[in-house]
């Protein structure tokens, strides 16, 4: 699968504040494949009905019928966008969104994306019966922007992705994990990378040698090219305790610093690559450079216990003992504009009635499998973390904690967010390794319906009402969660 032939697909790319008014998606596929396009870590402010998540937001967009979406980008730095229908994103249906904004770190020159992706030669959806019935199946590759080598029984094919540098110039970088399964370490030999935003939050500048970053999460980082010559490896690495991929040591890029250059690079990594620990950066460098405070909620939190368990003798992910499952064809929006709003337990829906109220979380879990975590229309502070058992003693970081929208909840452990709750709408929030989103590790938001509104109503119903004229003539049957 590919978005308008190529993988990733065209960049999107905008102005801080600017609508985003005319982005045509029209699904050209058979068989049954709905698409939904999700725009990651846009907040959605007052346009929820944007959000591009069928059985949430929307219903899916049925084969040979098209939407327009719209939203404004208020936030800016670096994202992306992806198919929210089942396993398709990790088909190749995701390219970059790029929002122009102040930087809180200086740059020459601004080298767009860099997409970390991983591969096999099966496809998702093949492989998703062995992950319902053995667990996360090994992955064959890994791609930076698309592209990579393979060695096909000594012969080798593919191509790598490559960039050209000038000595005394200094690069930026937007790195994303799209990953279906791959939590990765990123970094360029012999070169520091000085981190200046994540997740659409601009930070105070740190450096480091090596990145950790999981699916789903961004970092803007700036390379100085100050080598002087020569050719360098780019790394992306699985963090091989919760990551398997039959590629590991040969998921690379070039970096030249003569264009005309054509010799493969001879320098070595990072002792940092050494460590396979599955992990977000630390969390006392992600300092945003605005600051920003959570007040103190009027009501204790919630805890969210993330366990695992079989239905049918197929693996099924819970929160707080539930697993979600919802139907694509009566989306959660559509329910609340007809005010029928008696939710089930596979709805799994936690309703925010207050308006501006700080809300506070507990994710953990006892399994040994790190999560990340990733909440639609909202930013939310990390308040703490740990590999332990959560308990009241934990002190909570309230003073300007790091702010993003993808966090990874540690194996054996918890973390702490907080969000505020200035965002009527239905909001999705789910692990974003894809086999657990599909198993139903996933759960929304329903915040101030009151307030939702019926804007969207009427395109919402006519792509339900293609949607459900084609499931009528395709028999169509859901196998996943619904997202």
């Amino acid at each position: 699968m590919a978005v308008n032939g190529t993988i990733p697909g065209p960049g999107i790319e905008c102005n801080w504040g600017d609508t985003v008014a005319v982005i045509h998606v029209t699904n050209s596929m058979t068989n049954g494949n709905g698409t939904g396009i999700h725009w990651h870590g846009i907040r959605q402010n007052w346009t929820n009905y944007e959000d591009g998540v069928p059985s949430v937001t929307q219903c899916p967009i049925a084969p040979g019928d098209s939407k327009t979406y719209t939203w404004r980008a208020t936030a800016y730095g670096s994202t992306w966008y992806h198919s929210h229908f089942s396993l398709q994103a990790w088909e190749g249906v995701f390219g970059p969104i790029t929002i122009h904004g102040p930087a809180s770190g200086n740059y020459d020159v601004d080298l767009g994306h860099l997409m970390l992706s991983d591969w096999s030669h099966q496809t998702s959806f093949e492989k998703y019966s062995f992950a319902q019935t053995q667990g996360p199946p090994t992955l064959d590759n890994g791609l930076l922007n698309g592209q990579n080598v393979w060695n096909n029984s000594g012969t080798i094919e593919g191509s790598r992705w490559e960039t050209n540098v000038s000595s005394g110039s200094s690069y930026r970088l937007r790195l994303t994990n799209t990953g279906i399964d791959t939590h990765y370490k990123f970094g360029i030999d012999n070169h520091t990378l000085t981190v200046i935003a994540m997740d659409l939050v601009p930070i105070v500048p740190y450096t480091t040698d090596v990145i950790d970053i999981n699916m789903g999460q961004r970092y803007d980082v700036v390379v100085n090219a100050d080598q002087g010559s020569g050719d360098y490896w780019v790394r992306a690495v699985p963090q091989s305790s919760c990551s398997s991929n039959n590629n590991t040591d040969d998921i690379r890029g070039i970096l030249r610093y003569d264009a005309s250059s054509t010799a493969d690079p001879t320098t070595a990594p990072y002792t940092k690559f050494n460590n396979t620990l599955c992990v977000d950066e630390p969390y006392a460098s992600l300092v945003p450079y605005m600051s920003d405070s959570p007040a103190s909620p009027s009501s204790g939190g919630d805890d969210l216990d993330v366990t695992v368990g079989a239905v049918n003798d197929l693996f099924k992910w819970y929160i707080s003992n539930k697993t979600y499952d919802v139907p694509w064809e009566n989306p959660t929006l559509l329910s609340i504009y007809n005010n029928d709003t008696t939710w089930t337990d596979s709805d799994h829906v936690v309703e925010l009635d207050q308006v501006n109220e700080y809300v506070y979380f507990v994710i953990e879990t006892s399994q040994g499998v790190p999560h990340p975590m990733h909440l639609h229309g909202h930013d939310f502070w990390i308040l703490a973390t740990g590999n332990t058992t959560y308990d009241s003693s934990v002190a909570l970081n309230t003073d300007n904690p790091p702010r993003r929208d993808t966090v990874t909840l540690p194996t054996i452990g918890y973390v702490v967010i907080a969000f505020l709750t200035d965002n009527p709408g239905a909001w999705l929030m789910h692990c974003h390794i894809g086999w657990h989103t599909s198993e139903g590790l996933a759960m929304q938001f329903v915040e101030r319906p009151s307030e939702i509104g019926t804007s969207g109503i009427d395109d919402l119903q006519s792509v339900c009402d293609a949607w459900d004229a084609h499931v009528e003539e395709a028999d169509i049957e859901q196998d996943d969660s619904g997202v």
